[in-house]
């Protein structure tokens, strides 16, 4: 073999090295974006379960929050109710008394 076929058949060699060494690159980095993809999409989906969760959570405290206000807001009523009832009667009294 001459030196000039010896260089041919390294050099083809080298080529061929470099062909192998670039199609495993591009199959990594094809598996490292497939897995970017997946761990992305993961994370999205957790975003949106804990979103649709808070907001389900938010909804529940707001018609618990409104049935308390509610339970308040009547509670209030009646006690006034109560009052004005009471005053009434001890006016009713006091006239009662004014009258004797």
């Amino acid at each position: 073999m001459t030196d000039q076929e010896e260089q041919s058949l390294k050099e083809t060699m080298r080529k061929e090295k470099s062909a192998t060494d670039e199609a495993e690159q591009l199959a990594k980095d094809q598996v490292r974006r497939k897995a970017n993809l997946a761990r992305e999409q993961a994370i999205e989906e957790d975003q949106k379960a804990r979103k649709t969760k808070q907001t389900e959570k938010r909804a529940a405290e707001e018609i618990k929050q409104s049935a308390i206000d509610q339970t308040r807001r009547k509670e209030t009523l009646a006690r006034e109710q109560a009052i004005e009832k009471d005053q009434e009667a001890r006016k009713l009294e006091a006239k009662k008394q004014t009258r004797k």
